[in-house]
């Protein structure tokens, strides 16, 4: 059976970063299916090459494709320009692109450390003052940034991660009643662990995790966010590890945490960006 969204009519646009794999193409896929255009961003020049024509034939929706480096300081400009010159109307914008990697900060990670924050805080915050003020003053639009459940879970090994994430869950949560007098609504999502190829896991870990619950597939989490976010929600916060994981996590003695952390410990060298 086909799950429907109560979404907005008349056909939109919608602008997703990070949109080429994850949770990213999953919200391409499921607004396509809902009618909705789509403009792909992605670092990913192969794939943001070859997946619109699919999206296309599949849905009958137009996509459109930008290939940038979203760490950059004008992206957000540029992707704006962009935009103008092909005339294109941003109605749904979702901040969505994200990298991981799990090492305590070196000055070997300084680079790292400075992408993360950029992809993270500084190009989200800057699409959503550029594209939010066009929709404040249509009195229109949906915003949804996709922070995470490490935002209530600061964690040696994943130290930027978690705080641009928690920088990302508070600004969203003030931007939300800021754009709400102009009928424009803000969701911010905060998935725990999902099936995409963020977290590097071999697939054989990634099934079982899966399988037993502890790791939650791109579609359900999307399915779930979209539904929110056309609701006009503040937060769509899905799965019972929101809940119970942050509270055992803030019961564990620091004793006991820097000895997991010491055990976990391991040189290892930094994923490429996730976008």
């Amino acid at each position: 059976m086909t799950r429907r969204h109560s979404s907005p009519r008349p056909p939109l646009t919608a602008l997703v970063t990070g949109a080429t794999s994850g949770m990213g193409l999953e919200y391409c896929r499921q607004l396509a299916a809902m009618g909705h255009n789509i403009v792909m961003v992605s670092n990913q020049e192969h794939l943001i090459q070859s997946l619109p024509p699919q999206l296309t034939r599949q849905y009958s929706v137009q996509v459109h494709a930008f290939c940038i480096d979203l760490t950059l300081p004008d992206a957000a400009t540029r992707l704006l320009a962009w935009c103008h010159d092909r005339q294109l109307q941003i109605d749904i914008l979702i901040n969505n692109a994200g990298m991981f990697f799990f090492h305590e900060l070196t000055p070997d990670y300084f680079h790292r450390a400075e992408s993360t924050l950029a992809l993270h805080a500084l190009t989200p915050t800057r699409l959503c003052f550029l594209f939010g003020q066009e929709m404040k003053q249509r009195r229109n639009g949906y915003i949804i940034n996709v922070s995470s459940l490490a935002a209530k879970l600061p964690t040696p090994g994943i130290t930027m991660y978690a705080a641009t994430k928690a920088y990302l869950k508070s600004f969203s949560k003030s931007l939300y009643f800021e754009m709400r007098p102009y009928g424009v609504g803000v969701t911010t999502v905060l998935p725990g662990a999902i099936a995409t190829p963020l977290y590097n896991l071999k697939p054989s870990l990634m099934r079982l995790a899966t399988r037993v619950g502890l790791i939650k597939s791109p579609q359900w989490l999307v399915h779930k966010a979209l539904r929110g976010a056309f609701r006009h929600r503040h937060y769509v916060k899905p799965g019972a590890m929101n809940y119970y994981l942050p509270v055992l996590i803030h019961l564990l003695p620091n004793r006991l945490e820097t000895a997991i952390w010491n055990k976990l410990r391991q040189p290892q060298s930094p994923q490429s960006p996730q976008q």
